[in-house]
C-alpha cells in the first residue's frame, strides 16, 4: 500500500475501481549552461517521478521562478522550450502553470498520470530472489561538480547531459507484461539512499556488486580527486547504520554510490525470469539496464555492497 509512511516517489489517489491518478511536483536550479537542455533534464527529473510509479504522465504544469529583470527572457523561451519538447516527447499535455519573479531561475513540473490501482509500482514490495535492475550509470552530481572547477572534458559533460535529458519513459515501457515487485527512480538521495528505502520496512535486505554498477565514464577518477558534492556527504551520513561496505570497496566507489542524481534511472526489483525478460524488452526499445544486485533475507533492512 502506497502512504505517507512509504516514502514513495508520488502521491496515488483512487478515482474508481479501475483507476488513480498519480502525482508529483519538482523543480530546481540550472545545473548546465544552455537554457534549452536545462529545461529538458528539468522536465525529465519531473516526469520520472510518475513512471518510476507505473503510471503513464497524461498533463503537467509548469513551475518557474525567474529574474526578469536581470536576465533576457530569451533565456526563459530556452528554459520553456526544452521542457514542452521532453513534454511532447513522454505525450504529455500541458495545461498551464505558475511563474513568479526571483533573483534565481528554476524551472521544474507539476506532473499528473493514471495508473490502474492494481499496476501501481511502490518502493518496497521486493521479494527474495529477485534480482535489481538500474537503467542509467551514476555520476551527475560528481560530475556537475568538476564541471565547476573546469575539470570536466566535454565529452564527459556531454555524457552527463545524456544521461539526465532522457526520459524513464522506455524504462517504464519495458515492465509491459511482467511483475515489478517494487521500483523506484536515483535521484537526490543517490543510489544508495533510494535503495534504503526499498529495504526499511526490514522484510528483506539487497546485496549490491559495486562492479556491475554502471557510471559515466570518469566518474571514478573524479570521485578519487575529491570531487564529491556536499549533497553526497550528508546522504552517507544518513544511511551509514543501514549499509554494510566490504573492505575492498574504496572510498571513492561509496561516494559514488551516494553522490545525488539528477533524472536518474530506475531502480527495480524482479524475479530472475522476469529481470531476464525485462532487459531484452529494454534492450528492445532502445534503453539500457544492468543487474546490480539481488534481494535476500541475510541483514534484513540493510544493504551490502560487495
Amino acid at each position: 500500500m502506497v502512504n505517507g509512511e512509504t516514502m514513495d516517489d508520488a502521491g496515488v489517489y483512487r478515482l474508481g475501481e479501475d483507476l488513480a491518478i498519480v502525482q508529483s511536483v519538482d523543480f530546481f536550479t540550472p545545473m548546465v549552461d544552455d537554457p534549452y537542455l536545462f529545461g529538458q533534464i528539468a522536465a525529465a527529473n519531473s516526469l520520472s517521478d510518475i513512471y518510476a510509479m507505473g503510471a503513464e504522465p497524461k498533463t503537467a504544469m509548469n513551475v518557474v521562478a525567474f529574474p526578469v529583470n536581470t536576465m533576457d527572457l530569451a533565456i526563459l523561451e530556452g528554459i520553456l522550450m526544452g521542457g514542452a519538447d521532453k513534454m511532447i516527447e513522454a505525450r504529455t499535455s500541458l495545461i498551464g502553470g505558475h511563474t513568479i519573479e526571483d533573483a534565481e531561475p528554476k524551472y521544474g513540473l507539476s506532473v499528473t498520470g493514471v495508473v490502474h490501482p492494481q499496476k501501481i509500482l511502490a518502493n518496497r514490495g521486493a521479494r527474495v530472489g529477485d534480482l535489481l535492475v538500474l537503467t542509467k550509470p551514476l555520476g551527475s552530481g560528481i560530475i556537475s561538480t568538476a564541471i565547476k572547477a573546469d575539470m570536466v572534458s566535454q565529452e564527459q559533460e556531454n555524457q552527463m547531459v545524456e544521461v539526465m535529458r532522457t526520459l524513464n519513459k522506455v524504462a517504464f515501457e519495458a515492465t509491459s507484461g511482467l511483475t515489478v515487485h517494487a521500483c523506484t527512480d536515483i535521484t537526490g538521495f543517490g543510489l544508495l539512499g533510494h535503495a534504503y528505502e526499498m529495504v526499511s520496512d526490514n522484510r528483506v535486505g539487497f546485496t549490491l556488486d559495486a562492479r556491475r554498477i554502471p557510471f559515466i565514464a570518469g566518474t571514478d577518477k573524479l570521485a578519487e580527486m575529491g570531487m564529491i558534492p556536499a549533497g553526497a556527504h550528508r546522504n552517507k551520513c544518513h544511511i551509514q547504520e543501514h549499509v554494510l561496505f566490504d573492505q575492498h570497496v574504496s572510498e571513492s566507489i561509496q561516494d559514488i554510490l551516494v553522490d545525488p542524481q539528477t533524472s536518474g534511472g530506475l531502480l527495480l526489483a524482479l524475479s530472475e525470469e522476469d529481470a531476464m525478460i525485462y532487459l531484452k524488452q529494454l534492450h528492445d526499445l532502445g534503453g539500457h539496464g544492468t543487474i546490480i544486485g539481488s534481494v535476500g533475507q541475510t541483514q534484513i533492512g540493510k544493504i551490502v555492497v560487495r
